[in-house]
């Protein structure tokens, strides 16, 4: 019948969307297609003009899946929605949690799959996690305890663990939220709560990058149906870093079923592999961030007291971005686990000069992952409109064997302007690095730079409050600017997101005429049943 309705309607060319299963059947339908076509002709449900037209059918899949748990695409759609979902509910239990010195338990979805848990753990700093792909060695019972106990004792107020619904140990128990909590109430007598999202996850306004992420996917699909051609095999588009991909379908949907294999047979290594090198990535980072503490013969436990005298220091030059503060955080504790000591420079080249600098140590960046703004403190102020010969001596001083520098465009420049001087200042031949951090995404040498997606988000959700409160509205108009100076990242991708009538950025010179035929199109629009409009316009310097 699902044959007969698409013949009846000229439709030869299809696009799924689904996980694995609804893939895979749509691939199995594609193959049956010839079959079925001539099965309806001979019963006479179809004519011989309709089974010509029809003759073959093309598909493309586009995965749908939150628990982003099919291989052979970096991401798919709705998993960046849920992971919002995950974030803002550990945000709203971290105040409780702080505020009550308690713990939480969370449960969030994945049966089969970790990553929701893996990358929500990595973005809240969770002090545990419990997946499927990697489950505790045994006796991991005393270990957690333990590391809650230690945690405590060295100030921390809460306790975050996120369970993934599917988690289980080793020998394939399942581990439960229950379990979890009855288990440090148990050992820890620590008041523990539960919180299980269900459902809460799949539901609420799609972010920004997933609304991108199916504009860019849907588009590339339309191509992929009207260049296919009898012997084109059906394929998944999917996302390799930033770029939109056609991968042959059942390629993935085997591999997607290895994983399953992997961890029935409990080889639970293959089954990260499997899953890419982005959750391995993920996991390894994750790892090293949440030790409790340098081992012992590294670091001590203020960081003042290390085994190796290579000195790291980071500091914040340009505008504050989100993610700033944990690529801080990230940036100290890597270091710690290395044997490295660290400084870190408050109020950027500003406050090295005035020696506003300190040690790093373990806990001095426990909860920066969640942290907005700078916690270091920033300024644009490059070396040059100081003193190059000041920042040098500044560098001798503190015995400087490194430098990162996180931020924007001054960033890269203050770095320019040091590379510059080192065949008249020595102290600056040092390995030095910039962390991309700014909202406009402008910089060189990046898809994206650290607070452009929270930026996006809270221009979409913008658009959709006006949206939502023309709604009860007649012919109404609204014009949003956003930041991005020269750079029209922001406009053309929170146009893209919340699907504006028009976006004007300085990359594409508009005049009067442009402005004359947008407002042409929205009196037209606004004759029909949409009553309201939306345009973004970057910030305009004069």
């Amino acid at each position: 019948m699902a044959a007969k309705h698409l013949i009846e309607r000229n439709i030869s060319n299809l696009v799924v969307i689904g996980g694995d299963g609804s893939l895979t059947g749509a691939n199995l339908f594609r193959k049956e297609w010839s079959e079925l076509v001539q099965e309806l002709l001979e019963n006479g449900e179809i004519t011989e003009e309709q089974a010509s037209d029809c003759e073959h059918l093309a598909i493309v899949g586009m995965v749908g899946s939150i628990d982003n748990d099919f291989c052979g695409t970096d991401m798919t759609i709705g998993t960046d929605s849920a992971l919002h979902r995950i974030i803002e509910a550990v945000d709203a239990i971290s105040t409780t949690a702080q505020s009550h010195q308690r713990s939480f338990v969370l449960e969030v979805m994945g049966r089969h799959c970790g990553y929701l848990a893996l990358v929500a753990g990595l973005a809240c700093g969770a002090d545990w996690l419990f997946i499927p792909e990697a489950p505790p060695a045994d006796g991991w019972e005393d270990k957690l305890c333990k590391k809650l106990a230690h945690t405590r004792e060295m100030g921390k107020r809460l306790n975050i663990i996120i369970v993934a619904e599917g988690a289980m140990d080793r020998h394939g128990k399942a581990i439960t939220v229950n379990q979890i909590k009855d288990l440090i109430i148990d050992r820890l007598d620590y008041d523990t709560r539960v919180t299980v999202l269900g459902h809460v996850q799949r539901g609420g306004n799609p972010s920004a990058f997933d609304r991108i992420l199916g504009c860019r996917m849907g588009a590339e699909a339309v191509l992929a149906l009207t260049e296919a051609t009898e012997t084109s095999p059906a394929c998944v588009v999917s996302l390799a870093g930033n770029t939109a991909v056609r991968v042959p379908l059942m390629e993935c949907v085997e591999k997607t079923q290895q994983v399953g294999k992997a961890l029935k047979e409990k080889d639970f290594d293959l089954a990260v592999e499997l899953r890419g090198k982005s959750f391995l990535n993920n996991l390894k980072t994750y790892l090293t961030l949440s030790k409790l503490k340098p081992p012992d013969n590294v670091c001590s436990r203020d960081g003042k007291i290390c085994s190796s005298e290579f000195n790291l220091a980071v500091l914040n030059v340009g505008a504050p971005a989100a993610g700033t503060n944990a690529a801080v955080r990230s940036f100290v504790r890597s270091c710690l686990v290395d044997g490295y000591r660290v400084y870190g420079i408050h109020d950027g080249f500003e406050g090295l000069l005035d020696d506003r600098i300190e040690f790093f140590g373990w806990m001095s960046v426990s909860d920066w992952v969640r942290e907005g703004g700078s916690k270091l403190g920033t300024n644009r102020t490059t070396p040059k409109n100081l003193s190059l010969e000041k920042i040098a001596q500044k560098f001798q001083q503190y015995n400087i064997h490194g430098l990162t520098l996180v931020g924007g465009f001054e960033s890269f420049m203050s770095v320019v302007q040091l590379v510059e001087a080192r065949s008249k200042f020595p102290e600056f031949c040092i390995p030095m690095v910039v962390i991309p951090a700014t909202v406009s995404n402008n910089v060189p040498g990046t898809d994206f730079s650290l607070g452009t997606d929270t930026a996006l988000n809270a221009i979409t959700e913008t658009c959709d409050k006006i949206k939502q409160s023309a709604s009860g509205s007649k012919r109404r108009v609204f014009v949003v600017e956003t930041m991005g100076g020269y750079c029209g990242y922001l406009a053309t991708m929170g146009g893209l997101a919340s699907g504006a009538d028009a976006a004007y950025i300085f990359e594409e010179p508009f005049g009067i005429v442009d402005l004359e035929n947008d407002v042409k199109h929205l009196a037209g629009k606004i004759k029909d049943d949409v009553q309201r409009g939306v345009i973004l316009r970057y910030e305009i310097y004069f």
